[in-house]
């Protein structure tokens, strides 16, 4: 008689509603014995493929491969779903100890000799398979994957390169933890109307929400959510709370003590190096740039360098004006971090007569999703529908069915956007469930794609509207872009479902998707003032519209020097003090005093919170150089609705997933591949002389 823990069926079988797992059936403790069996399942599978006595074809050792481990995804779904948006102590202990046993876990399927065997087999002979573009693309994704996971190594330097897999598994997940931590347990509790100064009633109301969530029976808290501190910086008339909170907000995870994580990135970096040398690349970034659009590292530097020149000379141009207007109020002091939002928010008021404050009050939650879905419903054909009463992981998380102009269901999608203690800072989409056409081991074929997206938008006063800024509004529209990329998927595979992509091409979806929200007709139709439901008047809207560019200098130079700092890292290997190497590299490139990275390196998820981005970190905007392109390819038919466009927009970049190759599907949607110059015009980088002559 086995003396393991039962299973709790509902994290496997999921029969909510449409296929929904039962949420509410999973408690904390049911992880750990699902996990234990769902890996001895798989090892099971795994085995069996690798030990079938039939030559190797495409469907006994590819598809077999794709279909296997269904228990293990889907524990781990639900799981690491909850780390990331509704964790506790539990949760997080587990999070520990699963991420390392679960690269070990990988790491051995990777380097099964006779499983890679099989596969090298087939790769070698593929010219003669017959096979469908999609399986050339899955059958390279599968060699590669074991090729980079050590298969053809010796087998010292295997089990070392699994050695370093699990450290380092373990180290992101410590990484992250750490910096919820310093966001938790920091805030800066205000009570008179003095240190309120400047505070619109919208930003005071979230600020008092937050302080009960903590705990407070009364005044307001200043937290490190983006939502609460980045309009706290902006409007907020003292100098010296607005110095103490920005402190504190780039400092999490460089404080003393147990949530320190600058020995966590010496250790990843110098892992990561070794990582690399040992699959036979020079650098960690040249590993992970191998199998992306822009190839090398070298190609990546060339674009950040070329937009850091131009974006300094505007960042140094906002500075000055900024300090003319310190000037004119009889003050005296450099504009420094802490001093840029709420300047640049006096001077946009100057220059474009309107406030954040005059236009919040148009930009409701409720009306900026509607927005969303209308867009979708309108370029894509499909028609989301709320269903009320389903318990998700968390009372705020909504539901919703997307259907089609027929009304058939084509995914479920979860929207769950507000900040709370429990749920890690930033904005993402994931998924529970991706789209396939395959045929379980239950017998059932395909599966419907269930995908969600987490904010961290400031949660309202009871009975008031939760109000965005243009930011955050998006931000909405930016996941929702990828949520569109995941529900959109037509493939036959899992491996190359929805954002299944090039790590640099996966952010076009997104990126996209944003130029939606400021078309006038859907600011016109949603942009309606929460009190009178009148729209936002147009002399408001042409103002936003011109103001598009306000401060992109700012905007990116905290991104670039993210990205060049990204890069520096994982080209020179081990680094002994990761703050000198960030300040080396910030000096070199004449980073302005006044401006900060948008992730300094403590808190640099993005690409120390495990390695997604990792070396990546530029693709936002690699992407935006495709985004700002493919959107012209709409503005150039006179109907950024266009029919015709919408419709090669969706067969080729929404509902391809990874199945074809990056550059070819973007090119069938457009023609041509795009020149950087288009993303500088957008980001109000570039003169029109230097369109003019370029060769775009």
């Amino acid at each position: 008689m086995s003396s393991n823990p039962p299973v709790n069926p509902a994290l496997v079988e999921w029969n909510g509603h449409h296929g929904l797992p039962r949420f509410d059936l999973v408690k904390d403790e049911d992880f750990a014995p699902a996990f234990d069996a769902a890996l001895s399942a798989h090892e099971g599978e795994i085995e069996a493929i690798a030990n079938n006595p039939e030559a190797p074809s495409f469907a006994n050792t590819v598809v077999a491969l794709e279909t296997a481990g269904d228990e293990l995804s889907r524990v781990s779904a639900l799981f690491w779903g909850k780390a990331g948006a509704h964790t506790n102590e539990t949760i997080q202990g587990l999070e520990r100890e699963m991420a390392p046993k679960l690269s070990r876990h990988y790491s051995k399927i990777g380097m099964n000799a006779a499983l890679f065997s099989r596969i090298d087999t087939l790769w070698e002979k593929r010219a003669d398979l017959g096979l469908t573009l999609e399986q050339e693309r899955v059958l390279e994704r599968h060699w590669k994957g074991f090729v980079r996971a050590g298969a053809k190594l010796p087998k010292p330097q295997q089990e070392r390169l699994a050695d370093i897999n699990e450290k380092l598994a373990g180290l992101g997940a410590k990484f992250g933890q750490n910096v919820l931590a310093d966001e938790k347990n920091w805030s800066l509790k205000l009570s008179d109307e003095a240190e309120l100064e400047g505070l619109p009633e919208m930003l005071r109301d979230a600020m008092a929400a937050a302080a009960r969530e903590r705990g407070e029976a009364d005044g307001y808290a200043v937290t490190l959510s983006r939502s609460i501190i980045e309009p706290f910086l902006t409007f907020s008339t003292r100098r010296d709370l607005r110095e103490q909170a920005f402190k504190a907000w780039v400092a999490r995870g460089a404080n003393e003590g147990e949530t320190n994580n600058l020995g966590v990135v010496r250790e990843t970096l110098a892992l990561r190096a070794e990582k690399a040398s040992l699959l036979g690349y020079d650098s960690f970034a040249a590993l992970k740039l191998d199998n992306t659009m822009a190839k090398t590292p070298d190609a990546v530097n060339t674009l950040l360098r070329q937009v850091w020149e131009k974006a300094r000379a505007k960042a140094l141009e906002e500075e000055a004006s900024l300090g003319r207007l310190i000037a004119e109020e009889g003050k005296n002091h450099e504009v420094m971090p802490w001093d840029w939002r709420h300047y640049a928010e006096k001077l946009r008021q100057r220059m474009f007569d309107f406030s954040e404050t005059e236009l919040k009050p148009y930009l409701q939650l409720e009306k900026i999703i509607e927005a969303c879905f209308d867009v979708a419903e309108r370029l894509f054909g499909i028609k989301a529908v709320e269903v009320k009463g389903i318990e998700a992981y968390h009372p705020d998380v909504r539901v919703f069915e997307i259907r089609d102009k027929d009304g058939a269901l084509k995914a479920l999608f979860l929207g769950d956007y507000f900040a709370r203690a429990s749920k890690r800072s930033g904005a993402w989409m994931n998924s529970f469930q991706s789209q396939h056409k395959l045929t379980l081991k239950n017998g059932k074929q395909g599966e419907l794609p269930i995908i969600y997206n987490v904010c961290n938008f400031a949660k309202p006063a009871e009975g008031k509207p939760a109000l965005l800024s243009l930011d955050d509004a998006r931000t909405l529209f930016h996941e929702f872009g990828h949520a569109l990329h995941g529900m959109l998927s037509d493939v036959t595979y899992p491996s190359v479902s929805g954002t299944g992509v090039a790590r640099d091409f996966v952010e076009l979806p997104s990126q996209l998707y944003e130029h939606w929200l400021t078309v006038p007709e859907i600011l016109e139709r949603y942009a309606v003032h929460y009190e009178t439901g009148k729209s936002m008047p147009k002399a408001l809207l042409d103002k936003v519209l011109a103001a598009r560019t306000f401060n992109a200098g700012f905007a990116t130079v905290e991104f670039t020097s993210s990205a060049l700092v990204d890069m520096a890292f994982h080209t020179r290997g081990a680094v002994e003090d990761p703050m000198a190497v960030q300040k080396q590299v910030l000096d070199e490139i004449g980073m302005p005093a006044s401006i900060v990275m948008r992730h300094a390196t403590p808190h640099f998820q993005h690409v120390f919170a495990g390695d997604g981005y990792s070396a990546g970190y530029y693709s936002y905007m690699w992407s935006e150089v495709l985004d700002a392109d493919a959107f012209s390819a709409f503005e150039e038919t006179g109907n950024v609705f266009d029919p015709v466009m919408a419709r090669k927009l969706k067969n080729n970049i929404y509902s391809v997933g990874g199945s074809i190759d990056p550059e070819d599907t973007y090119k069938a949607f457009r023609g041509k591949l795009p020149d950087p110059q288009a993303m500088l015009k957008k980001k109000g980088l570039a003169m029109v002389e230097e369109l003019a002559g370029s060769d775009a």
